[in-house]
């Protein structure tokens, strides 16, 4: 078994922010739904300092709060934590580790494994969204499919009438990746006519040097599939 090596260490301090409030997210980090007296013990600054920053993180949509039980049948407290966007402060390495692994599926089962690990990501997104536009109609299928896919990071936006459509994905989230192996995006052309069941075709590649990929779609016709 080939060991895959050790991730270099990174700093732990949410991005764009240092002084008493980085300390708060990495608190919240370390300690999810913590109390306000709670965080002040850690950051070493008063009850009051404390909610003052609290509060302007929430404003940032960076931490939010429930109530909480602590020490018995006391009253409940707000016990705080990390949103999303603040969860997405800190350092990530999905793209290095992703490398990583590329590498060694390649080195040790060759280049078709590694593309099939790939296109296994938008087989799985298939599955999943599949059974959940199968019966809607091909706009409520577009707007469906473009939620998915900007939840995923891809900035998708779409629409369409009773014939075709039009998907727009201004990010791509796996950029990287998908210059080393270009196949995904055919994999991607493929999820696409399976889940909005119709032919697709590319009209904008970001690989091919456009700001965004685009997608028109014909909808096959009621009792008819096209892949």
């Amino acid at each position: 078994m080939v060991a895959l090596p050790l991730l270099a260490p990174q700093s732990p301090l949410p991005s764009g922010f240092k002084g008493p409030r980085a300390e708060v997210l990495v608190e919240l980090k370390r300690g999810e739904r913590m109390t306000a007296r709670e965080l002040a013990g850690r950051v070493g600054i008063s009850l009051n300092g404390i909610r003052h920053h609290l509060k302007e993180l929430e404003a940032a949509g960076l931490v939010g709060y429930e109530r909480v039980q602590r020490g018995g049948a006391g009253a409940p407290v707000f016990g705080y934590r990390l949103t999303a966007a603040g969860e997405a402060l800190f350092p990530r390495r999905y793209k290095e580790t992703l490398d990583q692994i590329l590498d060694h599926l390649v080195a040790r089962e060759g280049r078709a494994a590694a593309v099939g690990l790939l296109e296994a990501y938008f087989d799985s997104l298939a599955s999943r969204l599949g059974p959940a536009v199968a019966d809607l109609p091909p706009d409520e299928r577009v707007r469906t499919v473009v939620q998915a896919l900007s939840e995923e990071g891809y900035m998708a936006e779409g629409h369409a009438t009773f014939c075709c459509g039009t998907v727009v994905e201004r990010n791509c989230p796996i950029r990287g990746v998908a210059e080393r192996f270009p196949e995904i995006c055919d994999a991607e052309a493929r999820f696409l006519a399976t889940v909005l069941n119709g032919s697709v075709e590319r009209r904008a590649h970001q690989l091919g040097g456009c700001s965004s990929c685009e997608y028109k779609v014909r909808f096959a016709h009621e009792g008819q599939e096209t892949v």
